[in-house]
């Protein structure tokens, strides 16, 4: 089993916490201290996760996470010393997992990495499931979407909330709901990054076949996938 977490910090006190933290759970930590390097060692050693801070040289967090997302849905968890809603928000929309403000506990960062992971463990049966709808196709397994039979590039966080959406059609998720399932933790921000990746998955599913299913919006709740012909 792969148990390399990639470590991107240029703050060697941190660095030297988290390392020892990382090992402590039994992982095997791989250091990057800039953006370029964190690259590099995310293609070398194809990491179970990456703790990848936002601040560095070369290359910043936002710009390491979205060459990645291009690639891979690797978890990560990116650590900055910014903890403005802005700075949050972004992070999660550009694909980034969880989001941990400095100063921060070890243990904090611990419990994180937990979660992330537990979110990943997915049985072997659920890794076989296959949504179908008409025009619409979705595997969670293989992170894809395909419309009109052709993939559609969608974000890791896009897949996941269409998948649970599509997973309870007729089922009204709250937009706290969707952040605490997709996301994993109580996610004390703006609410409105939920609506942002609504708004790219309508766009992105746009399909002649979409008459026959819809992301609805319950006004004053949330959002539910709806199903009017099978």
């Amino acid at each position: 089993m792969n148990k390399v977490i990639l470590i991107a910090e240029d703050n060697e006190g941190i660095l030297d916490i988290l390392k020892t933290y990382v090992a402590k759970e039994g992982y095997l930590p791989v250091i990057a201290r800039d953006g370029e390097e964190a690259l590099k060692k995310f293609k070398e050693y194809a990491p179970l996760l990456i703790l990848l801070d936002v601040m560095m040289p070369k290359k910043d967090g936002f710009e390491v996470c979205q060459e990645i997302r291009k690639s891979s849905n690797i978890p990560i968890i990116m650590v900055t010393a910014k903890g403005e809603d802005t700075d949050r928000i972004m992070g999660l929309d550009i694909g980034a997992d969880d989001y941990i403000v400095k100063p921060f506990s070890p243990g904090e960062v611990m419990a994180r990495i937990r979660a992330v992971l537990r979110r990943l463990d997915i049985s072997e049966e659920q890794k076989k499931d296959i949504l179908n709808f008409p025009g619409l196709k979705i595997s969670i397994s293989d992170y894809e979407v395909m419309v009109d039979s052709e993939l559609v590039n969608l974000t890791k966080k896009e897949i996941e909330i269409l998948w649970l959406l599509a997973s309870n059609p007729g089922k009204v998720f709250s937009r706290d709901n969707l952040l605490k399932s997709i996301w994993g933790y109580e996610y004390f921000g703006d609410a409105r990054t939920v609506d942002t990746h609504i708004k790219r998955l309508r766009a992105k599913l746009s399909s002649p076949e979409a008459s026959y299913w819809d992301i609805k919006t319950i006004w004053g709740v949330g959002y539910k996938f709806e199903v009017r012909h099978v």
